[in-house]
C-alpha cells in the first residue's frame, strides 16, 4: 500500500513585521543587508495572546474544508512545535477537541524544529503501514516571536511565526518514499531557550539582560542562536544527508524535480545548493515575506509552489529538514 500526501493548508499570523518596522525600532540594524543577503523583508508575528496551537488550528480546519476530509476519518493527531501552549497536557489532546475529531483518535505532540516536518511524516507513514491509521493529520506550527528579544537582531530579522497541516493517507501511485535521518545532540547548545524548562527555571537572574560583543541584547530566557555554528553545522550534515538519500533511492540528482530545503534563509540555502551541486533552479524558494518559520517551513514553501503550478503531480520533491537539537531529516515525495 502506497502512503501519500493528500493535502497541505497552511495558516499565518495577521500581524506583519517588515524590515522597514524593525529598521525605525532600531536605527542602527543594517536591514538593506538583511533583505539582500538573508531575502527575508517581512514576516508574520504572532498576537501576544496567539498560540502555536491556534495557528495550527486554523491550519487544520482549512485543510479538512478544503480536502473535503471529514473529522471522523482522522484516526492520528501529531502535532509538531517547540512553543506549546502547557508544559502539559498535550496540544494535540486539545486539538483533538477543537477540532471535533472522534474520540478513538490517537494523538500525540512531539518537540522538534526546523526537521520537525519530515519526522512527522516519518512518523504518519509508520503509523499507516503498521496498520494503526488510515489517515493522518500531522499539525506543525511555531511561534518563535515570543521567545525572541526585541534587540536581538541574531534571530529578530530570521524568525517568522506560521502553522501548517498536511492530510497523509493510502494513494495511488508512489507516494511518499524513502527517508534518511540524524541527530547530534553534541550541539544542542548552539540553538537553545537555555530557562523557563525544569532544568532551568525563570528567576531574577534569568531574566537579566546581557548584551554580547556584537551588541545584540538578550537574557537567558530569550532564544540564543549561535549562526556560524549552526550554518557550519548544515554546510557538513545536509549535503552529506541529501547524498545518502539518494543513494538510498537509487536515484541521480537530477532526476528530482524539486528541493524543498527547510526556509532558513537565501544566503544559507544558496550555499547548501552549491554544497550539494544542485542548480538554484531547482530549490524551492518562498521566505522573502515569511522569514522562517520552524517546523512550518517546508510545508508552506511546498504547497505555494503547488498553488503556483511548478509542483505538479509526478514531481520528485525532496525534503529536507536541519537545524535545532542538532537533528536533520530527508525524505523524497512523488506527488500526486
Amino acid at each position: 500500500m502506497a502512503v501519500g500526501i493528500l493535502g497541505i493548508a497552511y495558516h499565518l499570523p495577521d500581524r506583519v513585521e517588515t524590515n522597514e518596522d524593525l529598521l525605525r525600532q532600531n536605527p542602527d540594524w543594517l536591514m538593506d543587508r538583511v533583505g539582500d543577503r538573508l531575502g527575508i523583508r517581512s514576516r508574520h508575528i504572532a498576537a501576544p495572546g496567539e498560540t502555536a496551537s491556534d495557528l495550527g488550528f486554523q491550519a487544520a480546519r482549512r485543510l479538512l474544508r478544503e480536502a473535503g476530509a471529514k473529522p471522523d476519518e482522522i484516526d492520528y493527531l501529531l502535532f509538531c512545535t517547540q512553543s506549546p501552549d502547557y508544559f502539559l497536557p498535550s496540544a494535540a489532546c486539545i486539538l483533538q477537541d477543537r477540532l471535533g475529531l472522534g474520540k478513538h483518535v490517537g494523538a500525540l505532540d512531539f518537540n522538534l524544529g526546523c526537521s520537525g516536518y519530515v519526522y512527522g511524516l516519518h512518523l504518519a507513514k509508520c503509523l499507516i503501514a503498521c496498520g494503526q491509521a488510515r489517515r493522518v493529520l500531522l499539525i506543525v506550527a511555531d511561534t518563535y516571536s515570543k521567545f525572541i528579544h526585541p534587540r536581538d537582531r541574531t534571530v529578530r530579522v530570521l524568525f517568522g511565526d506560521g502553522a501548517a497541516a498536511t492530510l497523509i493517507g493510502p494513494t495511488d501511485g508512489p507516494g511518499i518514499g524513502e527517508f534518511v535521518l540524524g541527530t547530534d545532540g553534541a550541539g544542542a547548545n548552539d540553538l537553545i531557550v537555555p530557562s523557563g524548562g525544569l532544568r532551568q527555571p525563570h528567576s531574577s537572574e534569568t531574566a537579566r539582560e546581557m548584551t554580547d560583543l556584537t551588541g545584540c541584547t538578550r537574557t537567558q530566557d530569550h532564544l540564543f542562536m549561535d549562526g556560524q555554528a549552526i550554518f557550519d553545522f548544515a554546510m557538513t550534515v545536509v549535503p552529506r544527508n541529501v547524498r545518502a538519500l539518494l543513494a538510498k533511492a537509487k536515484l541521480a540528482a537530477h532526476q528530482v524535480d524539486w528541493y524543498a530545503y527547510h526556509q532558513a534563509n537565501q544566503f544559507m540555502l544558496e550555499g547548501l545548493a552549491a554544497e550539494s551541486s544542485i542548480p538554484m533552479a531547482k530549490m524551492v524558494l518562498s521566505f522573502e515575506d515569511v522569514g522562517n518559520t520552524v517546523s512550518a517551513s517546508i510545508p508552506i514553501a511546498v504547497q505555494r509552489y503547488v498553488e503556483a503550478g511548478k509542483i505538479r503531480p509526478g514531481h520528485q520533491v525532496m525534503m529536507v529538514g536541519f537545524g535545532v537539537g542538532y537533528s536533520w531529516g530527508a525524505c523524497l515525495v512523488t506527488w500526486g
